[in-house]
């Protein structure tokens, strides 16, 4: 997807989309499956929170990186986003280390819905800007943009607030006390 960002034959932003959807759709039915079939592993679990995380944040810095989310506001937001995916796969390693197992909260995987429609509505208004140019009215890739641009930043409470749960139910964790 990044590489797609960077050429310049039309197309390429499209074919970013493209490879976007098949990443979230993949990881999605990989999850669906594992869960189906009973093959969900403590070390599944794990990969696949960070998986994901390198997946939402590298698709959020390479937008950033692009000009698609504004720096000026937009590199504060990241820097919350990225900090909180820091420390929860801190303590979900510090858990792990102690033979726990911490589930995804409700809350984070709001937060995770919210990062992957703003990628979404970005990356498509990317495209179609870029490979669609005067083909819709261009109130249509503004207000993709626009809307993008509004979950991002919902996405930025969301992950402030879904980190801020996890920190008030495993703060022992980070202590060293065992919640029994």
């Amino acid at each position: 997807m990044v590489a797609c960002l960077h050429f310049t034959f039309v197309g390429a932003s499209s074919l970013a989309l493209v490879v976007f959807i098949l990443g979230a759709v993949t990881d999605w039915l990989d999850g669906y499956y594992a869960r189906k079939l009973g093959l969900v592993s403590n070390f599944g679990k794990l990969m696949d929170a960070l998986t994901d995380k390198i997946f939402i944040t590298g698709s959020l810095i390479t937008l950033l990186v692009i000009g698609l989310i504004p720096v000026s506001w937009g590199l504060p937001c990241l820097l919350l986003i990225l900090s909180r995916e820091f420390l929860i796969t801190g303590l979900r390693l510090v858990a792990a280390s102690s033979g726990k197992i911490l589930a995804a909260e409700q809350s984070g995987k709001l937060k995770t819905v919210a990062q992957i429609v703003a990628v979404l509505l970005l990356l498509l208004s990317h495209a179609l800007a870029k490979d669609f140019a005067g083909v819709l009215p261009a109130w249509i890739e503004s207000s993709l943009d626009l809307l993008g641009l509004g979950f991002f930043i919902l996405a930025t409470v969301l992950t402030v607030s879904s980190g801020a749960t996890y920190l008030a139910k495993y703060w022992d964790l980070f202590l060293g006390k065992d919640e029994g």
